[in-house]
């Protein structure tokens, strides 16, 4: 049986069926209405004011790649101004060719390009320095827990750095529906509540964050790559198998067959979800060392950092999370701050008994800080 004409054009033979609507479309008629959604997503969201300078969070992968070439051609009719930032994870034999990806599309595209490394920000910290540092305490699998926190931080420096007001990321209804799945199975109210949202204001010092791509399935995403001629990186992150996220993607694809509107219907209820005033999570304040908004004393990255530096990175991860005392911020450089000097050691002035059934980590911690439990230091299986 010969293809369909196109159903909005009606002159061309129709080259795929939408897997939303069903339309048989030609390949430009496809890419026009996709990037039509985008804009409407983008204005009715209110998103991106004209004059904005827009941070696009650049990975080399084909989200990123669409989301840049689709501003791209958006950009004279919302009136803002594109810069690529990338974020250099130091993962080897990953990211140096993911990086070459962003390159490239940053000279095609004729867009300035400025990639900020884990290893400057982080006091050395790498993502495979981090997974050595994992791995003997039974954490590997927490590594996309750390590089998402590291990677959010990083891509907020970067869009600092080049005098960015807004930050987009290449998110699309897929990603999102593995969000709220995983955030219901964690039973994380308050990210579920949040969840929904097309981005963020920028509360407190961080800047505006949003996702484009939120309403558009992985697979219409693949696809305009494909009718777009456009080249990505395709590789998996070495670590990204042992992450929890990918039950919930395998999850959803047995949704999905069975319900195919699943994935948006995901997307949306987490837009409608409302918790009650008792389940509501206080506001967020500030972090004391480096003032990104945070909801403890210290901001996740910090956290993350100090118990990564104190070699107890479970210290910040899920339940076992304490609630960690701090130094002032240092001076020089105080928001990237992200290692603790050297200090004698001291008591811990916890009141938890010092015996053998329930021993506290006196030592591991600096005088006066909370101490480490022994419920930090044994692995726990997630």
């Amino acid at each position: 049986m010969p293809a369909p004409t196109c159903f909005s054009c009606h002159k061309t033979r129709a080259a795929l069926r939408r897997p939303r609507s069903g339309q048989a479309l030609c390949g430009s008629c496809f890419c026009a209405a996709f990037e039509a959604e985008v804009l409407h997503t983008v204005l009715a969201g209110h998103l991106l004011p004209p004059g904005a300078v827009v941070a696009v969070g650049a990975s080399g992968g084909k989200d990123s790649t669409v989301l840049a070439h689709v501003l791209r051609e958006l950009a004279p009719r919302l009136g803002i101004t594109l810069h690529l930032v990338a974020v250099d994870e130091g993962i080897g034999g990953y990211r140096d060719a993911a990086l070459e990806a962003v390159r490239s599309q940053a000279a095609r595209w004729e867009l300035p390009l400025t990639i900020v490394a884990y290893e400057d920000l982080f006091g050395g910290w790498t993502m495979d320095a981090v997974a050595r540092s994992t791995a003997g305490s039974g954490r590997s699998r927490s590594c996309c827990t750390f590089c998402g926190v590291l990677r959010r931080r990083a891509l907020e420096e970067g869009a600092r750095l080049v005098g960015a007001t807004h930050i987009v990321t290449g998110h699309n209804a897929d990603d999102m529906a593995e969000t709220v799945l995983m955030n219901f199975l964690r039973g994380d109210a308050g990210r579920l509540a949040r969840g929904g949202v097309l981005g963020s204001t920028g509360e407190g010092c961080a800047l505006p964050r949003c996702r484009p791509l939120q309403f558009a399935s992985q697979k219409e995403v693949v696809l305009y790559a494909h009718f777009r001629h456009l080249r990505y990186f395709s590789e998996e992150c070495v670590y990204a198998p042992e992450a929890f996220r990918g039950h919930a993607r395998d999850l959803l694809k047995l949704l999905e067959a069975a319900r195919p509107s699943a994935v948006l219907d995901l997307v949306h209820s987490a837009e409608r979800l409302a918790l009650a005033p008792a389940a509501k999570p206080p506001p967020p304040g500030t972090c004391s060392r480096c003032g990104a908004l945070a909801s403890h004393k210290l901001c996740q990255a910090c956290a993350l950092l100090d118990g990564l530096n104190r070699g107890l990175p479970r210290l910040a991860i899920g339940k076992g999370r304490r609630v960690l005392q701090v130094e002032p911020p240092q001076p020089g450089n105080p928001s990237l701050v992200t290692s603790d000097p050297v200090a004698p050691a001291g008591p811990c002035t916890c009141k938890q008994p010092k015996d053998k059934a329930n021993p506290c980590g006196n030592g591991g911690d600096r005088a006066g800080a909370t101490c480490v439990s022994q419920c930090d230091l044994s692995p726990v299986a997630e």
